[in-house]
């Protein structure tokens, strides 16, 4: 009886498979229809490039593949172009507003691109980015640089016809050290106590003197002006400032600058912010990157304010 219950289950789903299998269509697919050439690295929508600041140009690959059945019989001719349109296209989408890498700032190895006969690639081509001098890009900055296969006869994947780079330069801390500071002077500051911290102490010049355990303070005997608090420098000369090096007094009591501003000009006339930044409590040197460098020979060190005071102070002052 179990031997005719199993048969009978079988001839049941035999029946069952052989009318599916009647009533399947497969669409006709010719081959054609996967051979398409497309650039690799759109594959995963946008691609992020952080750049060394470096005086050689910086360099991101860019290429494209075939895709299909073996390898492609004849030579595949393409053109690469930017487009800024695509870029405008991608903000718009992305809720973003990066602007197109400059002109002046880049170069492709090439515009025309093949993949040769019996090959899956053009190999790899190069994008050569100056990341310093008169037309490097800003560091901090983020930009866009649509790259797209164009000018040729060969079907493209129009999904992957775009690679869509976002670059930014990211400078390396190491790489610049602190200027001398033995032709420095204070040439003004929003007030110092020059009396009620004793000799060696309280007054702005204290600031550029090497001593981590000497201090300027704002004016506190006699008078207690509040933020914003300010030092002026003069280094003497022109020089490309790229951030602020600064040392808090070294003790663990209030009055450590918090929210800085830096003011920075050619003439002592002409005053520029160039960036805001906030300081720790911690006693060790603090280094901190302006957002855009630039030529300067006075800076302002504007403390807007304090941890846990109107009043503030200061060990160490420089700049790199």
């Amino acid at each position: 009886m179990k031997n005719i219950k199993l048969l009978a289950g079988l001839l049941v789903a035999a029946s069952f498979m052989t009318s599916c299998k009647d009533e399947v269509e497969l669409p006709d697919q010719p081959l054609s229809n996967y051979m398409q050439i497309y650039m690799p690295q759109a594959v995963n929508g946008a691609v992020n490039k952080v750049l060394n600041i470096s005086e050689e140009p910086q360099v991101i690959i860019y290429g494209a593949n075939y895709g299909g059945q073996d390898f492609p019989a004849a030579n595949i001719n393409m053109k690469f172009v930017v487009d800024p349109v695509l870029a405008e296209n991608y903000n718009a989408v992305n809720k973003t507003n990066y602007e197109v890498l400059p002109l002046k700032s880049y170069t492709l190895s090439t515009v025309d691109g093949v993949i040769p006969a019996g090959q899956l690639t053009t190999g790899p081509l190069k994008l050569s980015i100056l990341t310093s001098g008169p037309d490097g890009i800003q560091p901090f900055k983020t930009y866009l640089l649509p790259i797209s296969i164009s000018g040729t006869d060969f079907k493209v994947n129009e999904s992957l016809r775009t690679t869509m780079f976002t670059i930014t330069a990211q400078p390396n801390m190491a790489d610049y050290p602190d200027y001398d500071r033995k032709n420095w002077k204070i040439i003004a500051f929003s007030s110092e106590e020059a009396d009620g911290e004793g000799p060696s102490n309280g007054r702005a010049e204290f600031t550029l003197d090497g001593n981590i355990n000497t201090f300027w303070h704002s004016q506190w005997k006699n008078g207690n002006p509040g933020p914003p608090h300010f030092l002026t420098v003069d280094m003497g000369e022109v020089k490309t400032l790229h951030g602020i090096a600064a040392t808090t007094r070294q003790f663990d009591g209030n009055g450590k600058p918090n929210e800085v501003k830096i003011e920075t000009s050619l003439d002592n006339i002409n005053w520029v912010t160039a960036g805001t930044f906030n300081l720790s409590t911690k006693k060790e040197p603090q280094k901190q990157f302006l957002p855009t460098f630039g030529e300067a020979r006075y800076f302002r060190f504007v403390v807007l304010s304090a941890y846990g005071s109107t009043n503030v102070h200061l060990a160490e002052l420089g700049a790199f």
